[in-house]
């Protein structure tokens, strides 16, 4: 126990395992002290199929929360041991149905006793411990059904990744890579058009002069993020040339940029941000509408990749 002592958290999984093994173990143990010839791992099919009802290997799957294949191995290892006889459905001939045989009838019969010691055995230890381990059991599983470990993790990682993230104003240092962030990113799904090139090329003439901003996200130091704040006639914003390096997906850059554009276009005094997307970008769709940008018809775009419009009204 030291070592899960010093490792902690990390081994979940690890830790219940060893507790599974050991029960697992024992459980064989006991089986044999009652004269019950069957694997601890039958035991979940047997129990469904010690019912008196003929089921099906889907049925018997989806009860106890196994899959398909591991059911099915089960149900051929139980078959060679004489426990159970597959047949074709009564009202449905074109599905197997899988039943005790009488073998595996006579195993139910012998097993009763064991079923009662084993509750009452269960019982008295979950009496003598702090904590209930099967409701612990019941409420873990129910929050991994919600959100699983997995996501829960790679919420945690984008979480503090994205600390590392500081939100710029551009210099001139940062050309190069505002241009290449967004060549990057347009090349992957369309083609450079003439009015990127005259952003790009001459930013500070295009979108500077004009009253524009233009913000970089840097990672550790490197520019691994842009987006672009271009004036409109109107007092507002257009929300432009946002791209996040390949490499550096999933640290919520994308995210962080367009909640410093919102908020630099608020101490402008602009009254709303628009933007040009198209709905291919699944992703990118989804963040401005996690911004609280919405889907408007607006002029006829410039570029042709563009095939929707989206707006955010700004309360300032």
């Amino acid at each position: 126990m030291d070592f899960y002592d010093e490792i902690g958290k990390m081994a979940l999984g690890s830790r219940l395992r060893r507790l599974s093994d050991l029960l697992t173990e024992e459980a064989a143990q006991i089986y044999a002290l009652y004269g019950v010839d069957l694997q601890p791992k039958w035991f979940p099919v047997f129990y469904v199929l010690s019912r008196g009802e003929e089921r099906t290997i889907t049925e018997i799957a989806q009860e106890i929360g196994h899959s398909h294949p591991s059911v099915s191995q089960i149900v051929r290892e139980m078959a060679r041991k004489g426990y159970v006889k597959e047949k074709k459905g009564k009202k449905d001939g074109r599905k197997n149905y899988v039943t005790l045989s009488p073998a595996g009838e006579a195993v139910r019969a012998r097993i009763q006793d064991q079923y009662t010691d084993v509750g009452a055995a269960v019982d008295n230890a979950m009496k003598s411990t702090q904590y209930d381990l099967w409701k612990a059991l019941a409420e873990w599983e129910f929050l991994l059904e919600q959100k699983s470990l997995l996501r829960r993790v790679q919420e945690e990682k984008k979480e503090r990744e994205s600390k590392g993230v500081q939100i710029v104003d551009y210099a001139p240092k940062h050309a190069a890579a505002f241009k290449q962030l967004n060549e990057t990113w347009i090349s992957t799904y369309f083609k450079m058009e003439p009015e990127d090139l005259k952003a790009l090329d001459h930013p500070r003439e295009y979108i500077l002069k004009k009253g524009g901003h233009i913000l970089m996200a840097l990672y550790e130091g490197r520019p691994l993020g842009t987006c672009a704040l271009i004036k409109m006639a109107d007092g507002g914003f257009e929300l432009a040339k946002m791209a996040v390096a390949p490499e550096a997906q999933g640290k919520s850059i994308g995210w962080l940029l367009g909640l410093a554009a919102i908020e630099r276009a608020r101490a402008c005094g602009a009254g709303r941000l628009y933007l040009e997307s198209n709905t291919i970008l699944k992703p990118a769709i989804n963040l401005y509408h996690k911004l609280g940008f919405r889907k408007i018809t607006g002029p006829p775009s410039p570029y042709d990749r563009c095939n929707i419009q989206m707006e955010l009204q700004i309360s300032t």
